[in-house]
């Protein structure tokens, strides 16, 4: 029987070169894939988009932690974190990141984020999977 390695967090020493960093803060769809149709998951997976957004369309199994503000004790949140919002041209699980790193998470963003992961044509739950897959301009206005 073949054992499968976490994709996301292997748990195996990087190096201290730039692309070493930048995996110690990062990961892609395919890992999260990896990991998922595994079953090797053994973390929070966290969108960080509105919760109305979040309700439309997610990856399953995420919780939903708008802006990556965590209501303090919260059960249900390990220590290692994967934070995604909607795509590539959105900075929403950059600045979740961020804050979460500093409160102590081990921290990964989500290259690619929600738009990524549809195209990839990987699960998603909600209740308007028709829904765009990208933030809209017009609520902002």
């Amino acid at each position: 029987m073949t054992r499968y390695v976490s994709q996301v967090f292997p748990n195996k020493p990087l190096g201290t070169d730039h692309y070493s960093l930048k995996l110690a803060r990062e990961t892609d769809i395919a890992d999260l894939a990896f990991d998922f149709y595994h079953q090797l998951i053994e973390y929070t997976v966290m969108d960080v988009r509105s919760e109305e957004d979040f309700n439309k369309r997610h990856i399953p199994g995420a919780i939903s932690c708008p802006n990556g503000m965590i209501k303090e004790p919260s059960s249900e949140i390990k220590s290692k974190i994967v934070v995604y919002c909607w795509g590539p041209s959105c900075n929403g699980s950059t600045k979740a990141a961020s804050r979460l790193l500093h409160k102590g998470y081990n921290v990964k963003e989500l290259i690619g984020g929600l738009e990524y992961w549809v195209k990839e044509g990987a699960p998603v739950e909600g209740n308007a999977l028709d829904s765009p897959i990208y933030w809209q301009f017009s609520k902002l206005v």
